[in-house]
């Protein structure tokens, strides 16, 4: 059985972690556990579906190096569940907010609730898990954040105003964040795809969409959530220490800023 080197057995931050990731059984989300527990990290891993986590954790055959947590990062005590994971973990290295809800709807028969429903999951929900886990990553001097917004605040999407508004108002959060806690050792970072190929993208968007999304890119071909790993990763990594309040684009060349 490998052992899993805690935070004070190493001195570099390149591995031995904790790792907190939301939206993790997602596709995105399930890449960047299977990655960072492949990197000799331990990863605490958070989803709505305690099945999904299951499978997941049953898939990677992870052990002790996976925890996982069913809940809402919108409800404030599946947050605080969260939170007490990650302090038995003995505090947290590296958050990867990824979790995010995308509906269609269009702007004149949005509701109050369901516009509430998709500001909570995709910024409000980014800002409790965030507060809830800092005070564990501070006093360690070093520390990943990494929000994952959507290149579709570029363009604009219609029948998706309640969306691109919260992941645009990532932006903000994120470089204003970044600029709290880098006395800290903190860098936060936000991370744009492109349309990326996922069971809900695949189950959900129209084939024309998907198709313009593909011919428009500069390498013309569907994006996959694997095409994401490598970005975070780095931006999680001591590579990217002198990187702060930045946005990376990842969408194969779509819009170019």
């Amino acid at each position: 059985m490998s052992t899993t080197l805690t935070p004070d057995q190493t001195n570099d931050h390149a591995t031995g972690r904790v790792v907190v990731i939301t939206g993790a059984a997602g596709g995105m989300g399930a890449a960047l556990v299977e990655r960072f527990l492949g990197n000799g990290d331990r990863v605490i891993a958070t989803d709505l579906s305690a099945d999904a986590l299951d499978k997941l954790a049953t898939h990677l055959g992870a052990g002790d190096s996976l925890v996982t947590v069913a809940g809402s990062i919108a409800y404030e005590d599946d947050v605080r569940r969260i939170a007490e994971a990650a302090r038995v973990a003995g505090g947290v290295d590296v958050l990867l907010n990824v979790a995010g809800f995308f509906p269609f709807d269009l702007f004149a028969e949005t509701t109050p609730e369901r516009w509430r429903a998709v500001i909570d999951t995709n910024l409000t929900g980014y800002y409790l898990v965030t507060h809830a886990l800092l005070p564990l990553m501070t006093g360690r001097g070093w520390g990943r954040i990494v929000n994952v917004g959507s290149a579709a605040m570029y363009p604009g999407v219609a029948g998706q105003v309640h969306y691109v508004t919260a992941k645009a108002g990532l932006v903000g959060f994120t470089r204003s964040l970044a600029r709290e806690v880098g006395n800290a050792g903190i860098t936060v970072n936000l991370l744009t795809p492109g349309l990326t190929l996922t069971g809900p993208v695949l189950e959900h968007f129209p084939p024309e969409l998907i198709k313009s999304q593909r011919e428009g890119r500069a390498i013309p071909r569907d994006q996959h959530a694997g095409d994401l790993v490598g970005p975070i990763f780095f931006l999680a990594s001591p590579d990217a220490d002198f990187v702060t309040g930045q946005t990376l684009n990842v969408d194969g060349g779509m819009f170019m800023n």
